[in-house]
């Protein structure tokens, strides 16, 4: 050990001249779970003196017997045998990055991507003919992603920036890829997600909270929103004379929840459309909250969903919606409302609205 310096010198198999020099910081360093650490390689150490088998080694450490075995066959030293320390020195130093990329140097493997490139081939075609076409040479062999690496990170290959040029995308810059929990708000104001919906609106337990959405008429010019009430099943359809941009239909619903009691203004689920843009002033103006579905997941509005498909039968798809006006919503709602629910136990949704603002 050089205390000077912080690194450990490990001197090859066999006593040979050329130590290795492994920094301190790397052979502290947190790895991966799948490699085996410090502390796994001394039980290795102490069950082998044991006169353990490489199997039960390996049950002992929830490792495969193929691993135990690759161990002793790497790291053991050939006079003094497995040293646990000695062994994780030489698999900390067998790790050393950087490692020259692939395609960086000049070689038969970089000409012939580039070749194929330039004839606007994907990573993947060139990638998978390589091997049909070099079976026996494992020198010709390259993953997509080394190819993308390669073109999208200079430093990682130097691809020449006119062979980006020849992808189909066109793109010289890579785009990143999102999941569902990393996607960026389509909102000025943060969104409250569905998963944060207090139980009691779950289960339906607590009357006063709607499921909306806009069914739109024909080339998505026109628009009707629709409400209904999770508990009841009572529909109220909004009037959307002129547009369904995010002002008129955040107007459109606080003048129509409005018209309902305090206790019927719980909260309102809506998906992710640009109509509900304005949900916080929405918010501010009627104390409900808006919660947002997920991502293509109209089930998590199933009663506004099912009312949706019922609506089609008054408003057919492709119909132009501006030539209904409030009295003819009005009418849709009530022989809505008026139909018995096998849900509701043969009740219809006005009856069962009836009965909650006669109770409370």
């Amino acid at each position: 050990m050089d205390y000077n310096s912080g690194v450990t010198i490990m001197t090859p198999p066999g006593g040979t001249a050329g130590p290795t020099s492994v920094p301190v910081s790397a052979l502290e360093k947190p790895i991966d779970p799948r490699y085996l650490n410090v502390h796994e390689r001394e039980l290795i150490r102490d069950l082998q003196t044991a006169g353990s088998s490489v199997r039960t080694i390996a049950q002992a450490l929830g490792r495969s017997p193929s691993t135990i075995s690759r161990e002793l066959a790497r790291n053991a030293d050939p006079h003094t045998g497995y040293l646990p320390h000695g062994a994780h020195r030489k698999a900390v130093a067998r790790r050393a990055r950087p490692k020259t990329a692939k395609l960086a140097d000049e070689s038969m493997l970089r000409d012939y991507v580039k070749d194929k490139l330039l004839i606007r081939w994907s990573p993947e075609q060139i990638s998978h003919t390589l091997v049909n076409e070099f079976r026996d040479n494992p020198e010709m062999r390259v993953s997509p992603e080394t190819i993308y690496q390669a073109l999208y990170i200079q430093a990682r290959g130097g691809l020449k920036r006119e062979v980006q040029a020849a992808l189909r995308t066109g793109r010289t810059r890579r785009k990143p890829h999102r999941s569902g929990e990393q996607r960026t708000s389509r909102f000025v104001d943060p969104m409250v997600m569905i998963s944060e919906r207090p139980p009691e609106i779950e289960d339906r337990a607590v009357p006063g909270h709607w499921e909306g959405d806009l069914i739109t008429g024909a080339y998505n010019q026109s628009a009707i929103a629709t409400l209904v009430e999770r508990t009841t099943r009572y529909v109220m359809l909004v009037h959307l004379p002129n547009d369904h941009t995010a002002e008129t239909v955040r107007d459109g619903l606080i003048k129509t929840v409005s018209t309902l009691p305090s206790h019927l203004r719980g909260s309102l689920t809506w998906d992710q459309g640009a109509e509900m843009a304005s949900h916080k002033s929405f918010t501010l103006a009627t104390d409900m909250k808006v919660y947002f579905c997920d991502p293509a997941s109209p089930w998590q509005r199933g009663s506004n969903e099912n009312t949706n498909g019922l609506l089609r039968q008054y408003f057919p798809k492709g119909t132009d919606l501006t030539a209904y006006g409030p009295e003819d919503l009005e009418h849709v709602a009530q022989e809505l409302n008026g139909r018995p629910r096998k849900t509701l136990g043969w009740k219809t949704p006005a009856e069962r609205l009836r009965d909650l603002l006669l109770t409370t």
